[in-house]
Order: C-alpha cells, then sequence, then structure tokens
C-alpha cells in the first residue's frame, strides 16, 4: 500500500525520490516530515533504487574514501547515507540534506527503520 503523496510504501519511514530530488518521513503511512529537497547520486556513483534499512548513525561522521566531514551521517546502504551536505551539488551516491534537515532526520531514523528510494 502506498503512502499518500510519496512514491513509497506505507510501510517506510524515510523515502526518497530521485526524480524529484525530494525527500520525506514518515509515520505509520503519513507524511510528518518533508518534502525536503535533496541532492543524490551523480550519474557516475547513483544512489542505488530499493528498499534498505538504517544500519549504522553517526553525528560527526567522516568518509575515508573522499576524506570529507558526513555530519549527521544516518547508514541505510553500504557507505551511502543521509547527512549533511549542499543540496545544490550531487553526491557520490549518498542523500544530501541541509543542516537542518539533516539533525532532523538524524534524530527521527531509527536502526532497522525502512528507507524507500525510488526513480
Amino acid at each position: 500500500m502506498r503512502a499518500a503523496g510519496v512514491p513509497c510504501d506505507a510501510s517506510a519511514v524515510a523515502c526518497v525520490s530521485l526524480s524529484k530530488q525530494e525527500a520525506w518521513l514518515l509515520h505509520d503511512g503519513k507524511v510528518v516530515y518533508g518534502p525536503v529537497k535533496v541532492a543524490t547520486g551523480r550519474a557516475s556513483l547513483p544512489t542505488p533504487t530499493g528498499d534498505f534499512h538504517v544500519y549504522y548513525k553517526v553525528v560527526d561522521g567522516w568518509s575515508t574514501t573522499y576524506n570529507a566531514p558526513m555530519p549527521y551521517s544516518v547508514f541505510f546502504y553500504e557507505g551511502d547515507a543521509f547527512h549533511e551536505d549542499p543540496v545544490t551539488v550531487r553526491s557520490h551516491g549518498c542523500v544530501h540534506l541541509s543542516l537542518k534537515n539533516a539533525e532532523y532526520f538524524y534524530h527521527f531514523l531509527q536502526y532497522g527503520d525502512l528507507v524507500e528510494v525510488r526513480d
């Protein structure tokens, strides 16, 4: 069953639309936060579509691959995470959020929560 107004199922807690470059947070199938502007992976390093689960969170994240800060990281797929970074710059697969939105996502999302990424 699809949640109203988003491209994800009602069971999702976080929903990302690659085509709209937007994300939402949901509770019991209803949008509780969003849409917020995001920047997802560039063509050469796309954000994967599918169903994932939050498996790690860190306030002061750091990318050892790109030697760059990843504040308020919420990891959901391999090295891909929601985190603060400019929403005007496409990522290496992560979902960039403004600082305010990254903090909100960090505190809202819990280990095991379902993250859906859709085209």
